[in-house]
């Protein structure tokens, strides 16, 4: 639990998160690409697709923090 904590502290780290970002804006926009393109070119995006597009920027960002976090305290 110790470590859940800790790094839930780590998600609004300011010296994390520049990088985290970055990573995040990165990754997230290929992965949009890749996986919601043709529906934003054919105007086919449904509510339940921009959900998905978040969570597309939502979970790099969490993964980078992870590994910023495993690497700085463990």
């Amino acid at each position: 639990m110790k470590a859940i904590r800790e790094y839930c502290l780590c998600l609004g780290d300011k010296n994390m998160m520049p990088t985290a970002l970055k990573v995040a804006v990165v990754v997230g926009s290929i992965l949009f690409t890749i996986n919601h393109g043709a529906a934003v070119i054919t105007g086919k995006m449904t509510r339940d697709r921009w959900i998905a597009a978040t969570l597309t920027y939502i979970v790099p960002y969490l993964v980078n923090i992870h590994g910023q976090y495993i690497s700085r305290y463990k």
